[in-house]
């Protein structure tokens, strides 16, 4: 026999052995029967996942996979108390005062009186009166903190959360440290609905200058701030579980996809043994027949 086609042999023969389920590809069904008829024991085929039957269109398969993934997750409102939300102000911005004027000391003296008129009409329930001489007291000296922070609460008790927190902010760049100032906001922001940072400047309220007041807002707003957390954290966890989920997905697909492909490949090479071994069984048997027909003649 040619050593090339007897190295073929060879080379097949080897691969039955790392490989004896090659043996039970049907176009391999006569060796395997010639085989068995020797008395040669074939190993059991070796279960695999046949992605040829659970692939057929694997690209196919693949999009359906993508398309099925969950549709994003939906997040459920949060049960929050919102008794004393009220719907936001849009009125025209109120006046403030210009930080670069100079104050003088008449200035401050009359911006201290209309301070006291403005506390008198307070505690007589008139506010738009109290607003009026709070805003004229700003004018007359717009480097005190104090008057913008009794004007954002007056403002706070007109039901004006953002003209109010317009105040805060004034009052807040004047003094950082002004616990009114956070107060101020920190209430108006609960008015508002936006809990986390109502209970972020409340906290610092308490801190700088704890009084009741400051407690009883914190008594309103903290369990709603925590339930907006808690929220968060709970549908922050389901999205990372969701894109572990897509990973896994991913690296299933590639696997799959790996599968196929090396189990193609290793159809094409056994038909490619096949039709070797065939074309040397029939050179054998050519050849046996020629030396026969010699011997005979």
């Amino acid at each position: 026999m040619d050593a090339r086609r007897l190295e073929d042999l060879k080379l097949f023969v080897d691969r039955c052995k790392a490989n004896p389920s090659i043996l039970y590809n049907p176009s391999l069904s006569f060796f395997k029967s010639y085989l068995e008829s020797m008395g040669a024991l074939i190993p059991p085929k070796i279960k695999t996942e046949n992605y040829d039957e659970e692939f057929p269109d694997y690209k196919k398969s693949n999009v359906s996979s993508n398309d099925t993934m969950d549709e994003g997750i939906v997040e459920s409102d949060v049960e929050l108390d919102s008794t004393d939300v009220v719907e936001a102000d849009n009125d025209l911005p109120q006046k403030m005062g210009d930080p670069s004027r100079e104050v003088t000391e008449e200035n401050q003296d009359a911006a201290q009186i209309l301070k006291g008129k403005a506390m008198d009409a307070i505690s007589e329930g008139n506010l738009n009166e109290a607003m009026d001489h709070l805003t004229e007291a700003i004018l007359l000296n717009p480097i005190s903190s104090i008057f913008y922070s009794m004007r954002g609460n007056v403002f706070i008790k007109l039901k004006k959360p953002n003209a109010a927190i317009c105040d805060a902010n004034a009052a807040l760049q004047i003094n950082p440290d002004l616990a009114k100032g956070y107060k101020v906001r920190g209430i108006a922001r609960a008015m508002l609905g936006l809990w986390e940072e109502a209970a972020s400047d409340l906290h610092v309220a308490s801190r700088i200058d704890f009084d009741e007041e400051i407690n009883e807002a914190l008594k309103k707003v903290v369990p709603n701030a925590r339930r907006i957390e808690e929220h968060r954290w709970k549908y922050e966890r389901l999205r990372k579980e969701r894109e572990l989920k897509k990973i896994q997905r991913e690296r299933q697909s590639k696997r799959a996809e790996f599968i196929f492909k090396k189990e193609k490949m290793e159809q094409t090479s056994v038909s490619t043994t096949v039709q070797l071994l065939v074309k040397l069984v029939f050179l054998h048997v050519w050849g046996f027949c020629c030396v026969v027909i010699w011997a005979l003649c």
